[in-house]
């Protein structure tokens, strides 16, 4: 990826250099090793859209041209991720020719403990969803950043509308019970990051509009708030992605961990069991004594 980090003193490039290297690297770990890991000849890879899905699709054209990999067709998830794998040769399909993937690979705006996700700040959420949910295994790359204790306030919810009657629309989903509280801001300029960057409304890769949902406090029910806004007419869909991952990878300072859902479900049935016997045991010692003293 390009680094575009300027700045008008000479003391201060080195320390934004610095921070912005080591973000680039934490992306770069976790989009090769989501690679390494979990992609092998013969697949169908869906190819996710944003910063650190950049360095998956460079590291499967890279394996692909040194022939590491062979028969791998790959659905990307937006315009520019198509356009970064047709430059590196990677052989491209559409749901239309292959409704089921082995593997998809993306990253996420941010990762709650309940491996719940927020996606779409680069716009592409639609897209994302179905190749996605089309996959046998969602594999998810962040680095630390991305992680958060609740979803809402560290990033904005993205929903993609139609632009028919879209401010009606936008009411709607703010008075939604499940989106308390939230702040509903139409997207402007482009649609490849929540940022004010023109004077035009920002238009999707599908041709429809993103409104960005403000929270100051964390979502209460992130699954029910899903339901909700699928349900809404005139929301094409949002960038919840609840129920999904496989597993996630996260680079960080002592490198990349990966954790998935089923790994936790046991670990947490593991405890609930344990703490079932250790009163069973206790029950069984008070009765005990009981029976005893009788």
């Amino acid at each position: 990826m390009p680094d575009d980090t300027s700045s008008s003193t000479t003391t201060s490039q080195p320390t934004i250099h610095h921070k912005m290297t080591s973000q680039e690297e934490l992306k770069k770990q976790t989009g090769y090793k989501s690679v390494d890991d979990y992609v092998s000849s013969g697949m169908v890879v869906g190819l996710g859209t944003g910063s650190t899905a950049y360095y998956a699709v460079e590291r499967l054209g890279q394996k692909l041209k040194s022939g590491e990999l062979k028969d791998i067709v790959a659905i990307p998830t937006s315009i520019r991720t198509k356009e970064q794998a047709e430059s590196l040769g990677i052989p491209l399909v559409t749901l239309d020719t292959h409704s089921k993937l082995d593997v998809a690979i993306d990253g996420a705006d941010n990762v709650d403990p309940g491996f719940n996700l927020v996606k779409g700040g680069g716009g592409a959420l639609l897209r994302e969803k179905m190749v996605e949910l089309a996959a046998d295994k969602f594999i998810v790359i962040v680095d630390e950043s991305k992680l958060c204790g609740g979803l809402g306030p560290t990033f904005p919810i993205p929903v993609e509308i139609t632009p028919f009657c879209h401010e009606h629309t936008i009411r709607t989903i703010a008075a939604l019970p499940s989106c308390e509280g939230c702040k509903a801001v139409l997207r402007m300029g482009s649609s490849s990051n929540n940022k004010v960057d023109g004077d035009e409304i920002a238009v999707t890769d599908n041709g429809n509009y993103i409104v960005d949902l403000h929270f100051a406090e964390a979502i209460k029910n992130v699954p029910k708030m899903a339901a909700d806004l699928k349900a809404l007419c005139g929301v094409v869909d949002h960038g919840l992605f609840c129920g999904m991952t496989t597993a996630v990878l996260c680079a960080g300072a002592d490198g990349v961990t990966v954790t998935a859902p089923e790994k936790k479900n046991k670990a947490e049935k593991i405890v609930k069991n344990m703490a079932f016997l250790s009163a069973a045991v206790g029950l069984l010692a008070v009765s005990t004594m009981i029976i005893r003293k009788r």
